[in-house]
C-alpha cells in the first residue's frame, strides 16, 4: 500500500508541475498586456510601460517563468498586480470560504446520494427509483445560477430562513455559519446528490445479483451485514463520481460565491480574471491543482482498500 501511494503521488506532483508550467504561458499568450485591464482605458502609453516595467513584462518570457516557478517551490506566489499584496495572504483568506461551502455540498451530496441510492437500488423499477430517474434528468440540466437565485427567493427572501447574502466565519457564529452556507452548498450539490445516487443504485443492482450474495443470504447473514457486503462492492463508481464532482463543485462555486456575495476564491476568481491579474489566477490554479490531486490520492487509496486488485493495475 506504501508504494502504491507513493507512485500516487509522485504523478500527482508531476500534474502539478505540467498543469501550472502550461496556465503560465497560457495565461500570459492569453491576456498578452494586461495593464489595459490594470490601469484603465484612460491611460497613456508612458504610464503602461512604467507599470510593465515595474512588473517585470518586458522580460524574456522564459526568464519570467523561472522567475515565477522557483519562488513557487518555495510557496511564494508574488504579489498581486491589482493591490500589491502577497497572493498567499489573499488565497489563506478567501481559500476556508469556498472550503466551507463545497465540503458541505459534498457531504450532502454523500449522505442524501447514499441513502437515496441504496433504497432505490433495493428496489429497482420502484417508485423511487422512477423518481430518481425523472430528477437526474431535471437537476442535471437546470442552470446553477436559476438553481441558486430559486433558493434565494424562496428561502431566503420569502420564508426569510436563511441569509441571502453574506459569509459568517465559524468563530464568530457556528450557527451563523451554518445558516450563511447552507443555500450555496445545497445549490450546488443538487445535481451531485442525483449523480451519486444513481452510480450507486446502479451497483447495488449489480452486486445483489451476485452468487456469492445470495450464498451470504443462504447462510443466514443478516440484512445489515449483507448490505454491508453488497456497499463495499458497490462504492467504487460512487466514490470516483463525488472525487470527480469535487472539481466540479470548484468551479461552480465561482457562480455561486457572485449570487451569494461569498468572499471566496470564487470572486477572487471572477475579479482577477476581468483586470488580467496573472499572479492571482495562477496561485488560484496551483491551489486549485493541490486539491484535485490529493482528492485523486485519497480516491485512489480508498479503491485500493476496497478492491486490492486496484493497487495491480
Amino acid at each position: 500500500m506504501l508504494k502504491f501511494t507513493l507512485k500516487r503521488l509522485a504523478s500527482g506532483i508531476l500534474l502539478l508541475l505540467v498543469i501550472s508550467s502550461f496556465t503560465f504561458f497560457l495565461a500570459h499568450l492569453a491576456i498578452g498586456d494586461p495593464t489595459a485591464g490594470l490601469l484603465g482605458n484612460s491611460a497613456t502609453e508612458a504610464q503602461r510601460a512604467a507599470l510593465r516595467q515595474e512588473l517585470g513584462l518586458e522580460r524574456p518570457i522564459l526568464v519570467q517563468y523561472w522567475d515565477w516557478i522557483t519562488a513557487a517551490l518555495t510557496g511564494d506566489f508574488g504579489t498581486s498586480w491589482n493591490n500589491y499584496r502577497p497572493v498567499v495572504d489573499q488565497l489563506v483568506m478567501r481559500l476556508p470560504v469556498t472550503l466551507s461551502v463545497v465540503v458541505f455540498s459534498m457531504v450532502i451530496a454523500a449522505v442524501f446520494g447514499l441513502i437515496i441510492g441504496v433504497a432505490s437500488g433495493k428496489r429497482p423499477d420502484g417508485r423511487l427509483d422512477r423518481i430518481l430517474k425523472m430528477a437526474s434528468v431535471v437537476l442535471i440540466s437546470l442552470p446553477g445560477f436559476w438553481v441558486s437565485l430559486v433558493l434565494v427567493m424562496w428561502f431566503a427572501i420569502n420564508l426569510q430562513w436563511f441569509p441571502a447574502v453574506g459569509f459568517v466565519y465559524p468563530d464568530e457564529s457556528f450557527v451563523g455559519w451554518l445558516r450563511s452556507i447552507t443555500l450555496p452548498a445545497v445549490s450546488l450539490s443538487l445535481a451531485a446528490i442525483v449523480m451519486i445516487a444513481e452510480q450507486l443504485r446502479n451497483g447495488v443492482v449489480e452486486v445483489s445479483n451476485q452468487d456469492y450474495v445470495r450464498t451470504l443470504r443462504a447462510r443466514g447473514l443478516s440484512n445489515r451485514r449483507v448490505l454491508l457486503h453488497i456497499l463495499r462492492n458497490a462504492s467504487p463508481a460512487a466514490l470516483t463520481v463525488l472525487a470527480v464532482m469535487f472539481v466540479g463543485l470548484l468551479s461552480g462555486a465561482i457562480v455561486v460565491e457572485v449570487i451569494f456575495s461569498l468572499p471566496g476564491i470564487g470572486t477572487l476568481t471572477q475579479d482577477a480574471s476581468l483586470i488580467g491579474d496573472i499572479p492571482i489566477l495562477l496561485g488560484l490554479t496551483v491551489v486549485t491543482i493541490v486539491f484535485v490531486v490529493i482528492i485523486n490520492l485519497l480516491l485512489d487509496v480508498a479503491l485500493a482498500w476496497i478492491n486490492p486488485k486496484a493497487r495491480v493495475s
